[in-house]
């Protein structure tokens, strides 16, 4: 494992994988989704990008519970 130098590009990196993620959303997976939402809530250069973000996280968690019900109901045969 190799430490990053304090001054390491990592935020900036991590910022612009997280950007590519949501504008992306519909071929990630949730969890996926979740940590870039976290990364630019954290590290968005603007206000209106970390707020975005941060409703996006709120959609991306309200609908989990629909798709556990989803996936319960396919398991079940009419």
């Amino acid at each position: 494992m190799t430490i990053q130098p304090r001054n390491s590009a990592w935020p900036a990196e991590r910022v612009t994988e997280a950007r590519a993620i949501i504008a992306d959303v519909a071929h990630h997976s949730d969890q996926l989704i979740r940590l870039a939402c976290n990364v630019l809530v954290q590290h968005g250069e603007t206000s209106a990008e970390r707020e975005e973000a941060q409703r996006l996280l709120v959609v991306v968690d309200a609908r989990r519970p629909v798709r556990r019900a989803q996936r319960e109901d396919q398991g079940r045969a009419p």
